[in-house]
This record gives structure tokens, sequence and C-alpha cells, in this order.
């Protein structure tokens, strides 16, 4: 049970990760 739990917190670490880069991405107009 613990181990599903961080699986799903490690994969919405990565999805706000890349939501920040494409929005940093985004904002800096490349």
């Amino acid at each position: 049970m613990s181990k599903l739990y961080y699986n799903k917190d490690a994969d919405i670490k990565i999805l706000k990760k890349k939501t920040i880069a494409i929005i940093g991405y985004g904002s800096q107009g490349h």
C-alpha cells in the first residue's frame, strides 16, 4: 500500500515538474 502511494506521489511530482517546465519554456518566448 505504501509503495503504491509512493509511486502515485512520485508521478504527481513528475507531472508538476513537467508542467512548470512547459510554462517556464513558454513564458521565455521560445
